[in-house]
């Protein structure tokens, strides 16, 4: 059963680590499992990540944020998710439409609507099984990221980040069965266990929520 799961969660949430982590466990389970980013993922999309992580010296407006991921999403999309899961294969995603809503809508402000809008053509309308949020107190997230050259978004002001992380709380509650959201605080293997545990209950078929 191939089964599509996206990791979401503010700056230093540890969500990139749990999906590597993720990956390797179901990798030695034997299952046949691919991980991707956003944006990233392809040729298109890792040189849209390199301008939109840069910092204040390439203003970008929200706008032009939203449609710069949109691109990439469309492209990682059409050449990697849809083909993976075509081919009966396990799709991890760091990061999917869940944070446009966040970062450019919760955050920046744009209409929740039209990023909705802008997320399903992107997609395709291809929505994840399931979504990983790990939330976690932005003071905590932000002094995880204490190294110099913090990127555009890293380096937008807690306000905004506050903003965030109630956005994906929002998202969270309104969804229980898609969503699973942990403590980002808790121990590394704790969260692996608790996202262990709901996958292996979804590929069984077991009810969630």
């Amino acid at each position: 059963m191939a089964l599509f799961i996206t990791f979401e969660g503010g700056e230093g949430c540890g969500k990139s680590t749990q999906a590597r982590a993720l990956y390797r466990r179901l990798a030695r389970s034997g299952v046949s499992v691919m991980l991707t980013r956003e944006p990233g993922g392809t040729p298109l999309g890792e040189q849209t990540r390199r301008q939109l992580k840069r910092a204040q010296d390439l203003p970008i407006s929200p706008l032009a944020e939203l449609f710069l991921v949109a691109a990439a999403r469309a492209q990682l999309v059409r050449e990697a998710i849809r083909p993976g899961l075509e081919r009966n294969i396990t799709v991890i995603c760091d990061r999917y439409t869940d944070s446009t809503l966040a970062y450019q809508g919760y955050g920046r402000g744009l209409d929740l609507d039209a990023i909705r809008t802008v997320n399903d053509i992107a997609s395709g309308g291809l929505a994840p099984d399931l979504v990983v949020l790990l939330d976690i107190p932005v003071d905590v997230g932000l002094a995880r990221k204490k190294a110099p050259g913090r990127d555009r978004f890293e380096s937008a002001g807690t306000a905004f980040h506050h903003r965030v992380r109630r956005g994906y709380r929002a998202m969270a509650r309104a969804d229980r069965k898609r969503w699973l959201m942990v403590d980002g605080t808790l121990s590394v293997k704790n969260i692996q266990a608790r996202i262990w545990d709901r996958v292996t209950e979804m590929r069984r078929g077991e009810p969630q929520g």
